[in-house]
């Protein structure tokens, strides 16, 4: 889907790149043993090494290794056998080192690419530039004092993926869809948890803007968006700024800028470093990272199945539609649960009923799949009860409704509720019998050709015994009785 900026000099094309920095799930950080747990006191976690202390060398964490090894296998992307740390350097108050280890010519993950769906299921091809380990920085607080900046160091060595794309994104939807599809992907992987309101994902968005046929023009980066729908609106508001300033007659000055989410507008933060400012050398402290080819393997083969390949199957083996397979497959929990409900049973009624009814039960009664007060099993267990006739489908629902607020099996509150469904054929045909001499007239219009009363009986065949009369049943004795 094309998206273009009307402006005074004609038709301008927008020009995306992300820089995604993921945290890496981990119990310790890059180069020490300190914990990683979110939430937890200032400064508590924080070992000598994430402190600067003289002396104090770093050790690689060899699980931060593996699990970028398996995001770089999840993008479809080059694993490089041999990779660098370098020394990143520029001050900072909550940089005690004075440097950030990171990856710079050599990183550990070359070339990739992703497959982003769109709004009109149109699939576009997102190259991926690199994968690089890097530690994270501490965090300055300037809010908890009138006159000084609190640091915490927790944060301070926390192994971060940095994940490049190519400048290949042309729209806010392309850069929302890419953003949504890498995030699903890592926890697919288990390699980040993607929660971005507590910072273990975050962007930094690139955006240019040039005319029809053109190179590329000066780049701006907003740094540190941290949720999805502000990725977009950084895009369309950095890109909006940027066509006004060329038609001034000016020129996009190559800068970092934050996005300001209460005004929806983009301010400048400070002039844009090149490399050579950072002055960047090899980590004197860190030997070159060298793997072995068949460790590399062994992570490839041991690897979960990926969405792409999930939401086919779910098409190809279920019988799914696109549409259902894509909501199933979009969080690894609900694929999980929808395949314990699916198991031994018809997998389009139990999507439809994962989608449907009880979609609606979690959004009314303000759970997620984690935390749903009805169990896979026992959902499954709802569906046997309709296969065998227990339970019509009108009482199903409300047994369902049932299940949410007790968390009891379907099978202990169709027992103390007596919602049974009735499939004596001898006490439908006693109720259809009272059901017609009450409404003899109706009787007689429908014998001289008002087929439309059908409908009528049945209501008040259903009506009479509380819901619970077997559908086809009504309908079928119903039929005879009146003919």
């Amino acid at each position: 889907m094309s998206y273009t900026i009307e402006g005074a000099t004609g038709t301008w094309e927008v020009v995306i790149g992300l820089e995604v920095h993921a945290q890496v799930t981990s119990n310790a950080k890059l180069f020490s043993g300190a914990a990683t747990e979110f939430g937890a006191e200032p400064n508590s976690q924080v070992s000598f090494v994430d402190a600067g202390f003289p002396g104090m060398l770093p050790v690689i964490n060899g699980e931060c290794v593996a699990q970028a090894v398996r995001t770089g296998l999840g993008l479809n992307a080059q694993v490089n056998l041999w990779s660098r740390f370098d020394r990143k350097n520029y001050f900072y108050a909550d940089l005690p080192q004075g440097y950030q280890i990171s990856q710079f010519e050599f990183p550990i993950i070359g070339t990739g690419k992703i497959e982003i769906t769109l709004s009109d299921g149109s699939v576009k091809e997102i190259g991926i530039t690199r994968l690089h380990l890097e530690q994270d920085a501490g965090k300055s607080l300037h809010d908890q004092h009138p006159t000084k900046s609190y640091i915490d160091l927790n944060r301070s060595g926390v192994a971060l993926m940095e994940i490049v794309s190519e400048p290949d994104l042309r729209s806010p939807e392309e850069a929302g869809a890419y953003l949504t599809k890498l995030r699903q992907i890592l926890r697919y992987l288990g390699t980040c948890d993607g929660n971005m309101e507590q910072g273990s994902l975050r962007a930094d968005v690139n955006v240019s803007v040039r005319k029809a046929g053109e190179g590329f023009r000066t780049r701006c980066e907003v740094k540190n968006v941290n949720s999805i729908r502000y990725v977009m609106q950084a895009v369309e508001a950095e890109a909006q700024r940027q066509v006004e300033v060329w038609e001034a007659g000016e020129e996009v000055v190559q800068e970092t800028r934050l996005f300001d989410t209460t005004r929806g507008v983009t301010r400048s933060m400070r002039s844009k470093e090149d490399a050579h400012d950072y002055r960047y050398f090899p980590d004197p402290d860190l030997p070159p990272l060298v793997l072995e080819q068949s460790w590399v393997d062994g992570l490839k083969a041991a690897l979960p199945e990926l969405p792409d390949a999930r939401r086919a199957r779910y098409v190809g083996d279920f019988g799914l539609t696109p549409y259902d397979a894509h909501v199933l497959t979009l969080e690894k929990e609900t694929a999980a649960f929808y395949e314990t409900v699916a198991a031994g049973r018809d997998p389009k009624i139990a999507a439809n009923w994962l989608t449907g009814d009880f979609f609606a039960g979690l959004n009314r009664t303000g759970h997620g799949i984690g935390d749903s007060p009805v169990t896979a099993a026992h959902l499954g267990e709802l569906l046997d009860l309709i296969k065998d006739g227990t339970l019509s489908g009108k009482l199903a629902k409300e047994v369902l409704e049932a299940m949410f607020e007790t968390s009891k099996a379907p099978s202990v509150l169709v027992e103390e509720r007596g919602l049974k469904q009735v499939t004596d054929t001898g006490a439908i045909e006693a109720m259809i019998d009272e059901v017609m001499a009450k409404n003899a007239d109706k009787v007689a219009e429908y014998r001289s050709g008002k087929d439309k009363l059908f409908g009528f009986f049945v209501g008040q065949t259903m009506k009479a015994m509380q819901g619970k009369g077997n559908p086809a049943l009504v309908n079928d004795l119903l039929k005879r009785k009146l003919a």
